[in-house]
């Protein structure tokens, strides 16, 4: 598994969680939401070139609403909600880093 940018004991507390019972749980939904935010972007997250002051905070902080998001709804989907409507601000903290290709 990849190593994540985002620590455990970060998303841990944003999603406060206390005990370490779902810590390999957790690890894997912050590594499936950072491979989702640097798709969605079209860039790596630790590609120093595009930042090179570092992972810019707005996203890790969208990072941390959809860890939250996949880990508070485990299934496949919610009927009759979409993830703009379930993450509406990561689309917004994300927007000024996403790369358009037409």
């Amino acid at each position: 598994m990849t190593t994540p940018l985002l620590s455990l004991d970060d998303a841990k507390a944003h999603l406060n969680v206390f005990i370490a019972d779902d810590d390999a749980l957790i690890t894997a939904k912050i590594v499936a939401a950072e491979a989702w935010v640097a798709q969605y972007i079209g860039v790596a997250l630790d590609d120093a070139t595009t930042f090179p002051d570092g992972t810019p905070e707005p996203i890790f902080e969208a990072v941390r609403q959809l860890v939250a998001h996949l880990y508070n709804n485990r299934e496949a989907a919610l009927i009759g909600t979409n993830i703009v409507e379930n993450c509406p601000g990561m689309f917004d903290l994300l927007a000024p880093y996403r790369a358009w290709t037409f």
